[in-house]
């Protein structure tokens, strides 16, 4: 072997290692406890606001380095899939199922008042999400009548309250086998230009759905659904989670993760890029794909994503185009601080880690 070719495997070998070496790690915080945690918030750098399984939530104050944890009273066996918290007083909780509720508090979780409740047979909540300034807020859930549309509820006053969506001008009606994942609360996203709201679908069939208010406060879909090419056509596949990032203009760049959660190590056609400006724009996919099915994704900035799921952690530094995996640890969800860097995942058996940057 010459010594050209020589010097020039030892180069790609030393940027190889340096470039893993410069990738962050996981650091386990909490674990050992019989809670699934799905729902997380981030509220800045030292609040921290978790919920799952049990009817259980937990609070930290203090950067993760301490936990409180809660059981809502009178809600002991309900699963909590989503929170979101504006501080270290306020946060509100969505329970998923039997009956549909959501609660809130205003006292750091010492008590907690329902703002929502159905006790419609099937009625059941996937996922909410709030604008910035916290005081808009939208919930879907599973289609409960019978033109199989999605079941939608607005706030406009921080959640104190809650109403349905109905009489959408231009419906839409979710294909057989089609519905919303419960898996991270993170597969709808309220733009910063309000009033539009993006949703992503999964199942038999896998769709992003644009939803917005227009100026007489009525709702109309600007799109009857575009189909995403991600692993999609049974009850485990399609799309879970969807981040966006401010675009050019009044674009968004937005990615999209899934898979198949009963297959979980399949490292293909589990992530979607798209540009949206009011529809969806030049939808491809990545050239290197997550190791495996993915239940979240957020930005960290600009260029740099991470996404996790049951068999691992990813990060991407080139805006979703190509992943590497930095951890083999399973997570369902992960948050970014709000006013803040830091960033913390959360999963099975009361987990909740932080990213730690090298």
């Amino acid at each position: 072997m010459s010594i050209f070719k020589t010097l020039l495997i030892t180069f790609c070998s030393i940027l190889f290692i340096s470039a893993t070496a410069q990738q962050p790690s996981i650091k386990i915080l909490e674990s050992g406890k019989r809670i699934s945690i799905r729902g997380l918030s981030v509220v800045n750098d030292d609040v921290i606001w978790a919920s799952g399984t049990g009817g259980s939530v937990a609070l930290s104050t203090d950067a993760g380095n301490t936990f409180t944890w809660m059981k809502v009273p009178g809600y002991e066996k309900m699963d909590f899939r989503d929170i979101e918290a504006f501080d270290k007083n306020t946060a509100i909780i969505m329970g998923i199922t039997t009956p549909a509720v959501i609660l809130k508090t205003i006292d750091g979780g010492k008590t907690w008042s329902k703002v929502f409740e159905d006790t419609t047979k099937g009625a059941f909540l996937d996922a909410m999400d709030f604008s910035p300034n916290s005081q808009h807020g939208i919930v879907v859930g599973d289609p409960l009548d019978e033109m199989h549309s999605p079941y939608l509820l607005y706030t406009d006053d921080r959640g104190d309250s809650w109403k349905k969506i109905r009489n959408i001008e231009n419906p839409i009606t979710l294909a057989d086998g089609e519905a919303f994942f419960a898996s991270s609360g993170s597969n709808l996203k309220i733009t910063e230009n309000i009033p539009w709201w993006v949703l992503v679908s999964g199942g038999k069939s896998s769709k992003a759905y644009v939803l917005f208010q227009q100026t007489d406060k009525t709702w109309k879909y600007y799109t009857k659904g575009d189909l995403l090419p991600i692993k999609q056509g049974t009850e485990s596949t399609g799309a879970n989670s969807i981040a966006m990032q401010k675009g050019v203009g009044n674009s968004y760049n937005a990615v999209v993760v899934g898979g198949d959660f009963s297959k979980d190590t399949i490292a293909s056609n589990n992530c979607v890029l798209f540009i949206m400006h009011g529809n969806l724009l030049n939808i491809k996919q990545p050239k290197t794909f997550p190791n495996g099915y993915r239940s979240c994704v957020i930005y960290l900035n600009k260029k740099t994503l991470l996404t996790c799921g049951t068999s691992g952690v990813d990060i991407s530094n080139d805006g979703g185009m190509n992943w590497q995996l930095i951890a083999k640890d399973g997570f369902h969800v992960c948050q970014k601080a709000k006013k803040g860097k830091s960033v913390f995942l959360a999963g099975g058996n009361g987990k909740i880690a932080k990213l730690v940057f090298p």
